[in-house]
């Protein structure tokens, strides 16, 4: 029994009570709960974004390694014995190159160098390139072989036809007399 007497009408009391609380308090939950959680594409998206932005970052090239990029031969450079290596500057990344030799497929940065060689590295392949003013190499760091070796663009066969009319002076003879 209830505290009225009839059980049926303390009952209906009792039920029409929970229905109000529940449909009370069905409104007040519906207006403080959060917004629907992001899909897992956007944060897929998110993340991918990040990720971006960090390699940019780390990827960011220093002044003087945007002047030494400046300075890398582009084109198809033929090598000897018959070898070729393509050089492509990447077209979404500035200072960044494509380097190619027959199966080897690098993507290298300039590297600053204390003998003034234009050197250009791809760290996680192992790709190595090295541009003298007289002729450029390719080279694969992990295995310690050369790719390509006396690649000449035209410029540097002009240079290297220079130093044979008139070899550089040795450090090791006197000066000549004026």
């Amino acid at each position: 029994m209830t505290r009225s007497g009839c059980p049926v009408q303390g009952f209906l009391a009792w039920s029409l009570f929970g229905w109000g609380v529940f449909w009370v308090g069905g409104s007040s939950l519906a207006q403080t709960s959060p917004s629907p959680s992001p899909s897992r594409t956007e944060l897929n998206t998110k993340a991918a974004n990040v990720a971006a932005g960090v390699r940019a970052a780390q990827n960011a090239l220093t002044p003087q390694e945007m002047a030494i990029a400046d300075q890398v031969e582009l084109g198809r450079i033929p090598c000897a014995e018959g070898g070729v290596v393509y050089i492509a500057a990447d077209k979404l990344t500035p200072g960044l190159f494509t380097v190619q030799s027959g199966k080897h497929l690098f993507r290298m940065q300039p590297v600053v160098s204390n003998t003034g060689a234009i050197r250009l590295e791809d760290a996680s392949a192992g790709g190595l390139w090295l541009q003298l003013p007289s002729k450029s190499m390719l080279m694969h760091q992990k295995t310690g072989s050369r790719i390509a070796d006396e690649c000449m663009t035209a410029a540097q066969l002009a240079v290297s036809a220079g130093l044979k009319n008139q070899p550089p002076i040795s450090v090791f003879e006197p000066a000549p007399k004026p």
